[in-house]
């Protein structure tokens, strides 16, 4: 096990066997001209951030930081820049601080190489592993509209493939999407933490990023110990529900009734707006790589109407959008999503 997270202010309380996570998270930032209060709001909050994970999950947790722009000629800056897990917070902090957003060019961003990279860092085998997507615009490949690489990432990176692999490995994505820009893309980012077991979290303002964080997190941790200690139960309804053909909306609802059966409750962040839509779960989530997903996602968004349109959702703005309820009955959503994790984890 890596060496106790170093904070200067904060004692990390004794890990026990029954209720101790060993955490890596990263964070994936979009490091383009419109990205600045996010960064600056992370870079202010991460110490909070960590600090409240620490003390109240028992965590050990490792931080990364991959920060992506664009490909030549549409940046000459960079295209992604790893920093690789670390346990020091000032580490991490100093990593953000030299974090600067800049250039961008055209509208869609390296959002493949970026999530490509989170592939190769050093994860620990037996951690609880998250990976916090911040973004405000799409991949290249995705939407020909203003796009300076149409056919997608010019290394051939595929963010669709690229997702499936993280599910495989027990990454599972959380996306903050910054909105307004994203609403155009929201199913499409969706759909990739979906395919992960992870969250969609739109984002109206970069003063509840904190939150997002803090609350996604310990959802999550309390899922994975849930999942743990229910696997061999979960594993043989799993296997019945498979041989009698059932779907996947039916094995979602057994996976429930085993964590009802058991009383086993978990930690909720409240996220109405980031539900996953029915495109995204049915459709789009089904996509086996970037060139069927364009070619759904062309689809499913041409018969949006103008109403619709006229009257988008609302976008959570207050802090009350995202608190955290503990000791809560497991939801549908979350058997959903812990089905997800199962089934790409048996691959």
């Amino acid at each position: 096990m890596a060496a106790a997270l170093k904070m200067d202010k904060v004692d990390r309380p004794q890990l026990a066997q029954h209720d101790s996570s060993i955490l890596d998270l990263v964070f994936v930032m979009d490091c383009t001209g419109s990205m600045g209060s996010y960064i600056a709001s992370a870079t202010s909050n991460i110490r909070d951030i960590v600090q409240e994970i620490v003390i109240s999950e028992k965590s050990d947790i490792r931080l990364a930081l991959v920060e992506y722009r664009d490909h030549p000629p549409q940046d000459a800056t960079f295209v992604t820049r790893v920093h690789d897990f670390t346990a020091r917070v000032n580490e991490m902090k100093g990593w953000l601080t030299q974090c600067e957003a800049q250039g961008g060019g055209d509208g869609p961003e390296a959002v493949a190489d970026g999530l490509h990279d989170v592939l190769k860092l050093s994860w620990r085998d037996t951690s609880t592993k998250i990976c916090v997507l911040i973004s405000d615009a799409p991949p290249h490949g995705l939407d020909p509209n203003g796009d300076g690489f149409p056919n997608g990432c010019p290394l051939g990176l595929d963010p669709i493939k690229i997702v499936r692999e993280m599910a495989e490995k027990h990454i599972t994505l959380y996306v903050v999407g910054v909105e307004p820009p994203i609403v155009p893309y929201r199913d499409f980012f969706m759909s990739l933490a979906y395919i992960t077991g992870g969250q969609y979290v739109p984002m109206a303002t970069s003063k509840l990023l904190a939150k997002v964080i803090i609350g996604g997190v310990r959802e999550e941790i309390s899922l994975d110990r849930l999942m743990q200690e229910a696997q061999e139960d979960i594993d043989n309804e799993m296997a019945k529900a498979e041989a009698e053909g059932a779907s996947e909306k039916e094995k979602a609802k057994r996976i429930n009734r085993v964590f009802a059966s058991k009383n086993m409750r978990s930690k909720q962040m409240q996220n109405v707006y980031g539900t996953a839509s029915t495109v995204a779960t049915e459709s789009l989530s089904k996509c086996m790589n970037m060139s069927e997903m364009k070619f759904k996602f062309s689809s499913e968004r041409a018969p949006t109407s103008a109403a619709a349109a006229a009257a988008p959702a609302p976008m959570p703005s207050t802090y009350d959008h995202y608190e955290l309820v503990e000791d809560e009955l497991v939801t549908e959503d979350q058997a959903a999503r812990v089905y997800q994790k199962w089934s790409n984890r048996k691959k």
